[in-house]
């Protein structure tokens, strides 16, 4: 019997982006200020949606929606990374990656779905303009997103 090797893998080396060390607080400045943008301002969307009555219609619903899977979908990732790039850390254990990956696959899964709901809201404004009310309403939006 020839001899096997059973060792397991518990980690992965991420590459980074640049190995110049100069380099790295503009690129984690970059990053930091993009990620805090994106959450920013889905933010704003969402309470501006929330707060006006005026913006309770099904397209303003999925876009409060849209806002904020685009909220968990750069936080799957993103924060992550900022840490690791002031830790210096090239490390991420095999279940936080396949976690990560879960998650932002999924994220990206309910965006698509999303935005095949939003199509759909549009063409019933489109075509079916006198029954829009009727067929989009409320309850269908909610059933719609909850299903996603």
């Amino acid at each position: 019997m020839e001899p096997e090797n059973y060792t397991q893998l518990s980690e992965f080396l991420l590459l980074g982006f640049s190995e110049q060390a100069e380099a790295q607080p503009l690129i984690f400045g970059l990053f930091l200020s993009m990620y805090l943008v994106t959450v920013l301002g889905n933010l704003l969307i969402i309470l501006a949606i929330v707060s006006d009555p005026h913006l309770q219609t099904p397209m303003y619903f999925f876009l409060a929606n849209l806002s904020f899977l685009d909220i968990c979908s750069t936080s799957t990732a993103i924060p992550e990374m900022l840490v690791n790039m002031q830790t210096q850390s090239k490390a991420i254990t095999y279940a936080a990656c396949i976690t990560q990956m879960y998650f932002l696959l999924l994220f990206s899964g309910l965006d698509s779905f999303l935005l095949t709901m939003m199509a759909y809201d549009q063409y019933v404004a489109i075509c079916h303009p006198l029954h829009y009310i009727v067929i989009m309403n409320h309850w269908l939006c909610k059933l719609l997103v909850w299903h996603a």
